[in-house]
């Protein structure tokens, strides 16, 4: 059986945070007779991820995804619980951890701001001892792929967010680490750039096998690289499973948008009033961006099909075009935020 590249169990993080009153007293209170509050920011998380999956770890600010990549980093110790990244302590042993784990934070660098790019990816070759042979291929190789060799001698102060991003990836794969965090490695990019990154990471996993646990507010990155998603809320985990399971437990709900002739306009919200639709369809109207008056149609996909909806309308109404749209995994995630999770299937919104 192959060992997870991930295991964590009962992984809790409590922090001890110091109450301050306000002023000088205030001050002098809280260093001598510091009042304590308590506050878990991961709370008894247990995962099991194997060894080349790209997991989606999502959840609001403040939920705790920070704090759990920190622990998994080395970088903060558990108040409880275990963790074992590819069967190591990360905290315990966090030289050997170091050497096998890559991470790129969206907003802060590990690359040198004043030094040209490929003087920084010689001090980080230098740090992981990686032969010069070996280290020449893979600067080749990220050159062309993530499209640097114009910025080899440029210093990371000049380069634009997109360009240090695909510098930071480079640097962070550059001793080919077999775990690798990204921690909002899209935010602030252009819809370009963005597709070019997520290119690269999907080939990158998949001709070496790297794990890779993303956490982003982007869904499109969730959409476009995962296939297993995690969401966490208020330091617990609430969902654990495939993408595909959310979207078709959540993603129930179709919208249908008709074109309407132009002499209905002026009647429309009368004949919306009176059309007879198949079950769970509701029709609404609303005004498009231009000028013109749009007939909308929700319906529940379990219920009922696009084609009953549109069939039964267009015998009613006389309709020019129309298009269809399924729900994004915002809206998803948003209703599992809510507590669609506790919801009984009967009561749980389309």
């Amino acid at each position: 059986m192959t060992e997870p590249a991930i295991l964590t169990h009962n992984l809790t993080k409590t922090f001890n945070i110091v109450q301050k009153e306000p002023g000088l007293g205030g001050a002098f209170k809280a260093l001598f007779k510091p009042h304590y509050t308590y506050k878990t920011a991961v709370d008894g998380i247990s995962l099991q991820i194997d060894p080349g999956e790209i997991v989606g770890y999502i959840g609001v600010n403040g939920a705790g995804k920070s704090t759990t990549i920190k622990m998994l980093t080395g970088i903060l110790t558990p108040t409880s619980g275990s963790v074992r990244v590819l069967g190591r302590d990360p905290h315990r042993q966090r030289v050997a951890n170091a050497r096998e784990i890559g991470v790129v934070f969206g907003q802060r660098t590990q690359l040198w701001w004043d030094l040209a790019l490929i003087e920084s990816l010689n001090l980080v070759a230098g740090i992981y001892d990686i032969p010069a042979p070996r280290y020449k291929q893979l600067l080749e190789q990220f050159g062309e792929i993530l499209e640097l060799k114009e910025l080899f001698k440029t210093p990371i102060r000049n380069m634009s967010l997109g360009q240090k991003m695909r510098a930071e990836l480079a640097a962070a794969l550059i001793h080919e680490p077999r775990v690798l965090y990204l921690d909002e490695p899209t935010i602030g990019l252009d819809l370009l750039v963005k597709e070019k990154i997520r290119t690269f990471v999907r080939q990158h996993n998949q001709t070496h096998g790297t794990t890779i646990i993303l956490t982003t507010h982007d869904l499109g990155d969730i959409e476009e690289l995962c296939q297993r998603v995690i969401i966490i809320d208020s330091g617990k985990l609430i969902y654990d499973g495939p993408l595909s399971t959310i979207r078709e437990r959540f993603g129930r709900q179709r919208i249908l948008t008709f074109e309407v002739a132009p002499q209905l306009f002026n009647r429309l919200e009368q004949i919306t009033a009176g059309l007879r639709l198949p079950p769970s369809a509701q029709a609404a109207v609303e005004d498009d961006e231009v000028c013109c008056k749009r007939l909308v149609v929700r319906f529940d996909r379990l219920e009922t099909s696009a084609s009953q909806v549109a069939a039964s309308l267009m015998e009613q109404v006389e309709v020019l075009d129309f298009s269809i749209a399924e729900p994004d995994l915002a809206g998803i995630v948003r209703q599992i935020y809510l507590g669609a999770l506790n919801q009984p299937e009967n009561e749980r919104q389309p």
